[in-house]
């Protein structure tokens, strides 16, 4: 699978490249203990503690809001043409966990006076010398859009573990770096969550 890294470069400390979805096993539904609660709890105080925004935090929102915006892509995809129960709840719960995160981020940035998007280009640019990314190619979305049935659900498995080890990552590395208690909370629920959906993904993954 093509997987097109994003990379900072600069000040933001070890922050790279690129994350969302959920938990259970081939035999019963996925629940929605993993990022869906978690960023039920994040938003609820997310701008109340908003706080000011340093460099690694401003960048992780706005690198974290169009990853966020790819894994969507991909949940109204699996809500049109996935055949297995399992996915459509998956894809359903990505869409409930991710939107509100997005919207979250976005108002952290207006509050911190930062655009909603980086000013230049850093994809290809190393960033504290990793690469981590997960966010699809165009390639890869084209690939998915024309896929049905069990082989859309399988690919569609394997790319959203992909973009969640991505995102999985970056929160790892903010939450390393940051001072700020709403980033970091929304960095843990994406590590927490995400490490749970990757497993339920795997489960359903053909051997």
């Amino acid at each position: 699978m093509r997987a097109r890294p994003l990379i900072l470069t600069g000040s933001v400390v070890a922050l790279v490249g690129l994350l969302a979805a959920c938990g259970t096993s081939t035999s019963s539904a996925p629940t929605t203990t993993g990022s869906a609660a978690a960023a039920t709890a994040s938003v609820g105080g997310g701008m109340m503690n908003a706080g000011m925004g340093s460099t690694d935090d401003i960048a992780f929102a706005q690198l974290m809001i169009p990853h966020h915006q790819q894994a969507i892509e991909m949940a109204d995809l699996a809500l049109a043409q996935a055949s297995s129960p399992d996915v459509l709840t998956l894809a359903t719960q990505i869409k409930g966990a991710q939107d509100p995160e997005i919207s979250m981020m976005g108002q952290w940035l207006s509050a911190w006076g930062a655009p909603m998007v980086m000013e230049s280009d850093h994809s290809g640019h190393d960033m504290g010398g990793m690469m981590s990314s997960g966010m699809m190619s165009d390639d890869d979305m084209s690939d998915l859009a024309f896929a049905s049935g069990g082989d859309f659900d399988q690919m569609w498995l394997r790319m959203m573990i992909a973009h969640h080890e991505g995102a999985i990552e970056m929160a790892k590395q903010v939450h390393a770096a940051t001072t700020n208690p709403a980033v970091r909370d929304l960095a843990q629920a994406v590590i927490d969550g995400q490490t749970a959906e990757i497993d339920t993904m795997q489960k359903l993954m053909s051997p």
